[in-house]
């Protein structure tokens, strides 16, 4: 996606002192561009002591990098590909993806509906089935996510596929979700190439917007953060601060320093939830049965598991492989030594699996040690961990707030909310400050910092956060 007629240092016009909460790829953005532009009154919070929020990376003791999650670098924005170029100039590894499911105990490749001929045949026949029938089909839109998959796919890959990784992923039934969030994220189906796979015998692995990308050679994910802020203003980026009350009518913000700051406009990556409870003189509440209903999230254990040895055969070359089955935990596990050597401590003699497990939020919590041994036993389950392969290191973190679940209802609280903190000056930008999972990778945060930005200073309409549609449509 071009930008056009971006100004540069001494071009924008400053709008009085501007503040941003959060350090991570939104904040990073508006900072970016807040800098860019030449803007002299601007600061940056960030409550840990290391910038990148939920695309930091960690070193463990073992010597062992992990991110939190799956994170890869793919984009709908020449901008956004441009500042990374120039802050990592080169240092990068490129992928191909390989995606895989596991499932009826055998690897499949990724999308499912374009790779069936893998499944039993009875399994076969069901989904091919059911395709031909949706084909056919002429309905009303969907209201759900789940009349979306049934419509979209049929009875057979709802069953064997995607209600049932849906549920995983989610920690909530589809039929919890709209489906204003679908667009490229989830592979429709072209039922020619179906056919043709299935009787050609072909494996098709080429779906996506993430069909190529690229990570960094050293440090994870979190290098590419750390990097963009060594460009900024170190003066200008407050760490180990954090935001403990907004008044939205004074325009001051009380820190976690005991200090007062005000602001004239204030750019929020927080998450949405937590911004309001900590926000006073909005000139009007939001109810608690709106925010539960419409700001819903789920919470994220990641487990990465440290190896001694070369990778097995069986998942060299593979990115990462998705889980449907229940039986087992984890709903993505990340053969993460393959996106560089240098995330494992000695490259060449060990290799590293990281996996994602979901859980509802809210819900009764479940130990540290029990999510860590059921990883393991499912990872020997899958043979993903063969039974000879040494352990040298297991890491694990919760995520509070790991995917924004895009309930029904949801844009009904987002727009109420969106025009509260908009008359007070307050732009809540990011993957959990805006809460639309369907704009929430990297490239879309940070971009909602900078387009953030673009609107205070130039005045311009922000693409990202108002018609996803749009961007995520824009061919790259």
């Amino acid at each position: 996606m071009e930008r056009q007629g971006v100004q540069t240092k001494g071009e924008a016009k400053q709008r009085g002192r501007i503040v941003i909460l959060g350090g991570g790829p939104a904040g990073l953005g508006a900072a970016w561009r807040l800098h860019e532009a030449g803007c002299a009154d601007w600061v940056l919070f960030e409550r840990e002591s290391h910038v990148g929020g939920l695309a930091s990376s960690y070193v463990d003791d073992h010597g062992f990098t992990w991110d939190l999650g799956g994170h890869v670098v793919f984009s709908h924005y020449d901008y956004f590909d441009g500042v990374l170029d120039s802050v990592l100039q080169g240092q990068w590894v490129e992928h191909v993806r390989q995606a895989w499911i596991w499932m009826r105990g055998r690897f499949i490749p990724y999308p499912l509906q374009n790779n069936i001929r893998h499944l039993p045949t009875q399994e076969l026949m069901e989904c091919l089935e059911g395709l031909l029938d949706a084909r056919d089909r002429a309905e009303a839109p969907a209201a759900t996510f789940a009349d979306w998959i049934l419509r979209s796919f049929g009875p057979g890959l709802a069953r064997v596929f995607m209600t049932p990784y849906n549920r995983k992923v989610w920690a909530a039934d589809p039929a919890e979700l709209g489906t204003q969030w679908v667009g490229d994220r989830v592979a429709t189906v072209d039922l020619k190439r179906v056919l043709r796979n299935v009787i050609e015998g072909r494996d098709d692995l080429g779906w996506g917007p993430n069909a190529t990308f690229r990570f960094p050679l050293h440090g994870g994910t979190g290098r590419i953060w750390r990097a963009v802020a060594e460009r900024l203003p170190a003066e200008r980026l407050c760490l180990g601060v954090e935001a403990v009350e907004i008044d939205a009518q004074a325009r001051t913000v009380r820190l976690s320093d005991g200090r007062v700051v005000s602001f004239d406009r204030l750019v929020t990556t927080m998450p949405l939830d937590g911004l309001l409870r900590r926000t006073s003189n909005l000139g009007s509440q939001i109810s608690d049965l709106a925010l539960r209903d419409g700001l819903r999230c789920s919470c994220t254990h990641i487990v990465g598991v440290g190896l001694e040895g070369l990778v097995p055969e069986s998942l060299a070359g593979k990115c990462w492989v998705y889980f449907p089955e229940p039986e087992l935990p984890f709903y993505r596990v990340t053969v993460f030594s393959n996106y560089s050597a240098h995330n494992v401590a000695n490259p060449g003699r060990q290799w590293s699996l990281m996996a994602e497990v979901s859980e509802a939020r809210g819900a009764a919590g479940v130990s540290r040690d029990s999510v860590v041994r059921g990883t393991l036993d499912g990872l020997r389950a899958a043979g993903l961990i063969p039974s000879h392969a040494a352990v040298t290191s297991v890491w694990h973190r919760r995520i509070e707030h790991g995917y924004p679940t895009p309930v029904v209802g949801r844009d009904v609280v987002l727009d109420e909310i969106e025009g509260l903190l908009s008359e007070r000056h307050i732009l809540s930008r990011g993957r959990f400050g805006a809460w639309k999972y369907e704009v929430g990778n990297m490239d879309h945060s940070f971009m909602q910092g900078v387009e953030a930005v673009d609107r205070i200073l130039l005045g311009r309409p922000e693409t990202t956060v108002r018609f996803p549609d749009r961007v995520n449509s824009r061919p790259r």
